[in-house]
C-alpha cells in the first residue's frame, strides 16, 4: 500500500510554469537541482533566460522532457519541440483556464456586453428546450 500523495515532483527535465516576477506565466524545463529550495531552469524557447530559480517561483507541470542532468540549452530546447511540449501543454485545462483569464482581463466595456447578451441568448434558448422537454415528460 504505497500509494504517495504527490504525483508531480521537482526532477530533472520536469516542465514548470514561473508563476511571480517578469516571467510569470512562461514555461521552463527543470535542468538541475542545486538544493532544497532552488532549480537551474532553462526556457526552452519561452523566452526566459537560463538561471537559478527558487521552488516558491514554480509551479509544477505534469509534463517531462526526457533530458539528462545539466543539459546544454540547445539540446533543452531541441528536445522540448521534438515532445512538442507547447501543443501538450496548450491541451491541458491549466492553459486553457489561464488563455481565458487572459481574454478576460483584456475585454473593454463593449466586450463585456456583448458577452453578456450572448450568455443571455444562451441561456434563453436552453431554458425554453428544458420547458419543452419538461411538457413532454409530464404528458407521459
Amino acid at each position: 500500500m504505497s500509494s504517495s500523495l504527490f504525483t508531480r515532483f521537482v526532477e530533472i527535465g520536469r516542465v514548470a510554469q514561473i508563476n511571480s516576477g517578469a516571467d510569470q506565466g512562461k514555461l521552463v524545463v527543470v535542468v538541475d537541482i542545486l538544493d532544497q529550495n532552488r532549480a537551474l531552469v532553462d526556457g526552452a524557447g519561452s523566452g526566459v533566460v537560463r538561471g537559478i530559480v527558487n521552488f516558491k517561483r514554480l509551479a509544477i507541470t505534469d509534463l517531462k522532457v526526457g533530458i539528462q542532468r545539466g543539459a546544454r540549452s540547445k539540446t533543452v530546447e531541441k528536445l522540448f519541440k521534438e515532445a512538442d511540449i507547447a501543443a501538450k501543454w496548450g491541451k491541458t485545462a491549466w492553459a486553457k483556464r489561464t488563455e481565458a483569464r487572459a481574454k478576460r482581463v483584456s475585454m473593454n466595456d463593449f466586450d463585456r456586453f456583448k458577452a453578456m447578451l450572448a450568455k443571455k441568448h444562451r441561456n434563453a434558448v436552453i431554458n425554453a428546450e428544458a420547458k419543452k422537454l419538461s411538457k413532454a415528460q409530464s404528458k407521459k
